[in-house]
Formats: C-alpha cells, sequence, structure tokens
C-alpha cells in the first residue's frame, strides 16, 4: 500500500497467523496434518490510500471511507 496502490482488500494476516499456530500447536502434540480440517479465512480488512486517491483526483464515498478497516494518509 505504501507504494501508491489505491485499495487492498484481503484476509487479516494476523489472524491468520493466530490460527496457524493452533495448527502446529496441534501437530506438535502428535496430530496428523493430513486429519487437520481445511479452514478458510474468516476476517478480511479493507485498506484505502487516501494520498493515490488524492493524486488520482478521486473523490470516495463516505460509505466506502466508513467500511475501511484501515487508511493510510
Amino acid at each position: 500500500m505504501d507504494a501508491g496502490a489505491l485499495l487492498s482488500y484481503g484476509p487479516n494476516t494476523s489472524d491468520l497467523f493466530r490460527r496457524a499456530s493452533t495448527y502446529i500447536d496441534k501437530i506438535l502434540k502428535g496430530a496428523r496434518p493430513s486429519d487437520l480440517p481445511m479452514q478458510q479465512p474468516t476476517t478480511f480488512e479493507l485498506t484505502i490510500n487516501l494520498k493515490t486517491a488524492k493524486k488520482l483526483g478521486l473523490a470516495l464515498p463516505l460509505t466506502l471511507l466508513a467500511r475501511a478497516d484501515k487508511m493510510i494518509d
């Protein structure tokens, strides 16, 4: 995002790491990786780069800005 991207929407990486650590704990305690269920991301975050929007001359809707989890000035 710092390189100039306007928007980013994707899984919350800290949540992914937390969930992966529970799998690692189960494997270290003897569980077989093939027996563990596949998991999908459950939390996503929207990041908006306001600097890029300003350089492009875009006026982003307030509803979009209100939904953003993180904004870069």
